[in-house]
């Protein structure tokens, strides 16, 4: 009677651990996906902020000009401001596409890990180690993901204010031009 006891207590233990084990799991996975989905929606913000500036440096350049100049010197504005346009909504596309893949290869990868460590935790019942292993796994994951993104994000920035710095230039030159013209 004793022995039944005690290998009842045992299972019920050992079900318990499981059930443990399934539960930190499932805890970080929901933590690493909440995670990953404030990275995307951060990288979608400090992208709009970004075309926004943009679009307000092309917007007071092109008021400057409008109220100083010609036709000639309107139309050509009009044209760099499309170009300009076209290239951050283009660059925009470029980066919500890596984020998207970056973010769907790590759940994939991490929904790999779970079904296996579930399997082994409830199947096979393992120690607990596993799910720590596991933790570690997907803390790793997501760091390097939040590592990655903000290095795409860094060269999105640069390549835009790259794009500003030149229509600015473009947009100066041209006036400077078109003054010189009008004046001779």
């Amino acid at each position: 009677m004793a022995w039944l006891m005690k290998s009842s207590s045992s299972i019920s233990s050992s079900n318990s651990s499981s059930t443990t084990s399934y539960l930190v799991v499932v805890v970080v996975v929901a933590a690493a996906v909440v995670v990953l989905l404030l990275v995307v929606v951060v990288v979608l913000v400090e992208v709009v902020i970004v075309v926004v500036l943009v679009e307000v440096v092309i917007v007071v350049i092109g008021v400057v000009v409008v109220v100083g100049g010609g036709g000639v010197i309107v139309v050509v504005v009009t044209v760099v401001e499309v170009v300009v346009v076209v290239v951050v909504v283009v660059v925009v596309v470029v980066v919500v596409v890596v984020v998207v893949v970056i973010v769907a290869l790590v759940v994939i990868a991490e929904a790999v890990v779970i079904v296996v460590v579930v399997v082994l935790v409830v199947l096979v019942e393992v120690a607990t180690e596993l799910v720590v292993v596991v933790v570690v796994v997907l803390v790793v994951e997501v760091v390097v993901v939040l590592v990655v993104v903000e290095v795409v994000v860094v060269v999105v920035v640069i390549v835009v204010v790259v794009v500003v710095v030149v229509v600015v230039i473009v947009e100066v030159v041209v006036v400077i031009v078109v003054v010189v013209v009008v004046v001779v």
